[in-house]
Formats: C-alpha cells, structure tokens, sequence
C-alpha cells in the first residue's frame, strides 16, 4: 500500500454522503479520490464538501482509475456484483451492509476475497456505537455477573411509506427494517455472545400499503446459552429502552440513540475541534438493580475505528475490522428467521 490509500466510492446517497465520505477523509493515511454518482445536486454536494474529489459516471469507470480501495455504498441490490467486479479488478473492498442478500452469496464473495488474497470487509458501524461499547465493557468487566438475557431495540416512528428502493418487495432489492436494521442487531447480538442455535421470529408490515416487513421481533438462543431479545420497527409511536441487558448480579438499561449518526448528517466531523461521540452525563444509562442503581458513563462511540481499522489492515496486515464470515453468520440468521415467521415455529441455524 502506498502511504496514501487512495479510495473510490460507489454511491452518494445518505450512506455514502453522510457517513462513508466524512469518514474517510478524515482517517490518517486515506483520502477520498474518486465518487460514483451522475446526480448533479449530488456531484454539486460533493463538490463542496470534498473539493479535492473526483465525480464519475459509472462504477466501470471508477474500477479503470487507479484506486488502492473501493467502498460500496450503493443499494443493496448492487452490493454483490460491484464487489465481485472490484474484487475480480484485484481491489481490496468495503461494503456497507448488508453484505448481500443471502448467507449463500456473502459466502461465495468471500471465498472470492479469500481466493484472490484481498481484503473484504463489511461497514458495520453499529460495534462503535456509544451504547454497544458501553454494554461489552459492564460485560467483560463483570459488572453485570453471569448475562442471561440481551434485549435490544433499534425503534423508529416513520409511518408515512417513502419512495425508494427499501420498500420495494422484490427480495433482490433486500428492503425492508429487518435486513436494515436487523443487520445490525444481529450482529451485535452475536460479537457479544457469540453464535446463535435456534430463532424465533415475528415479521410483520403493519403500514397501511406497506410492501415490505416495517415491525419485527427476534428471539435468538445462543449456543452459550444467553437469550437475545431484538426489536426493528418503523412504527413504534413510542420507543422502548435502545438496551437492557441483565445479569444474575446487576442490569444495564439504556435509552437514546448514539450521537454520531445525527452529528455526521448534521456536517459535524471526526477531529474538528470538538469531543467525538460523546453524549451528556444526562443521557447516561444506568446499572444496577430495583434496590439500588446508578448512572454509568456511556463509552464515546467510535465510528472512525472503522476506518482506521481498514487503513492499518491494508497497511500492516492485521485482520480487517468486521470479519465477514461474521456477516454470512448473520444473514444466516436472518434467512432461518423468516422461515420461523413464516412457520411460526422456532428453526435451527445451521452453523457455517
């Protein structure tokens, strides 16, 4: 790698404008090269954010310039064929999630990955979130004793059905809050407790019209025996807690999403002057039990490791930030629960 990675990026929407630019350039050692996008209020917006950066028309004419990594942050539909042609163009690749529309395709892109010794890897920003950080530290510390139940929400109220590719039902454009949000959930799920053995699985559309799943609930029994408990919703008129974790000494509930999100589609960036990810001490969860509790100090989220992390597996060779055998595990889950919400029945995963 030369001292400098130079990165293209496939999409300008809301991913790759709001999160995968911004934080690409600000990573020590990478720079933000090349952008595809054909929208002129697009390549406009780009234009003013990242001057230094190139708009092309086409993700063919990105892979024919000279880039040391691709980023794709594109519908979900593409994900696969434009890491299966930067892959086969010998360009190391980043895709924002999910990898892919079923474990059977994410596991034959990393084979390829694997075959032609170039890094895959999978923008799963939600490991650097505030809350997730703060919930594996009481966990390996001890705080919360022995976990025997996991229960997390990412819950919005968005009633009204937006135009796009997320609502649309084809399978191939993989919409709908479960892959969405539950590719997060899951994956947190299973870097916290590792692999999952059975599901249970409520998917719902509950919007008038709707096309597509919009309220979901996901129960996984890890094969270490903890309970993970999984909210995805575009229709809670009020939220629940983002966590609750308990253990046989202690619980941790949190509420309130992690700030980074909102900061970086706001145009706040990582280094400009002011704390990254921190939240106020109003907005702490709190740990401990009925008898007694406390507010804890919420980590600061980090999502910036992401990239920092590419940069130093492109640079040093270490592993890549998210594996993503850890992505086919989660698809895995997610494919075996629709078959639990269509049988009603609790289904095994099978395991990789």
């Amino acid at each position: 790698m030369p001292a400098t990675v130079r990165v293209g990026l496939v999409g300008f929407g809301l991913a790759g404008s709001a999160f995968h630019a911004p934080l690409i350039a600000t990573t020590p050692g990478m720079r933000l090269d090349a952008v595809v996008t054909a929208s002129p209020e697009r390549r406009a917006q780009l234009h003013r954010e990242h001057p230094g950066a190139r708009a092309v028309d086409t993700p063919e004419q990105l892979l024919a310039t000279p880039l040391d990594l691709v980023v794709i942050a594109s519908p979900n539909r593409t994900h696969v064929p434009l890491a299966r042609a930067a892959l086969d163009a010998g360009r190391p690749v980043v895709v924002d999630k999910p990898l892919a529309a079923t474990a059977a395709e994410a596991t034959a892109l990393t084979d390829l990955a694997e075959q032609r010794g170039l890094l895959l890897t999978v923008f799963q920003n939600r490991r650097w979130d505030n809350d997730f950080l703060t919930a594996r530290r009481l966990i390996s510390t001890g705080a919360l004793g022995t976990v025997h139940r996991f229960e997390s929400r990412f819950e919005r109220w968005r009633p009204q059905i937006k135009t796009g590719w997320r609502e649309l039902p084809d399978p191939a454009e993989v919409g709908g809050t479960m892959y969405d949000l539950g590719s997060h959930l899951v994956d947190q799920a299973l870097t916290l407790f590792g692999p999952a053995a059975t599901v249970y699985a409520e998917i719902d559309t509950v919007r008038p019209g709707a096309a597509v799943d919009d309220d979901s609930f996901i129960a996984l029994t890890h094969t270490s025996g903890v309970r993970s408990h999984l909210w995805m919703s575009a229709t809670a008129a009020l939220l629940g807690p983002r966590l609750r974790v308990l253990g046989d000494r202690a619980g941790y509930v949190k509420h309130g999403l992690d700030p980074q999100e909102a900061d970086l589609r706001a145009g706040r960036r990582p280094g400009d002057g002011s704390p990254w990810g921190v939240e106020p001490e109003t907005a702490y969860g709190t740990l401990g039990t009925t008898d007694s509790a406390h507010p804890v100090p919420t980590e600061p989220g980090d999502y910036p490791a992401f990239y920092r992390g590419v940069a130093a597996a492109l640079r040093d060779g270490t592993p890549p930030p998210v594996d993503p055998r850890d992505a086919v595990a989660a698809l895995a889950v997610l494919e075996a629960a629709r078959r639990s919400s269509a049988t009603r029945t609790t289904v095994d995963i099978p395991r990789a």
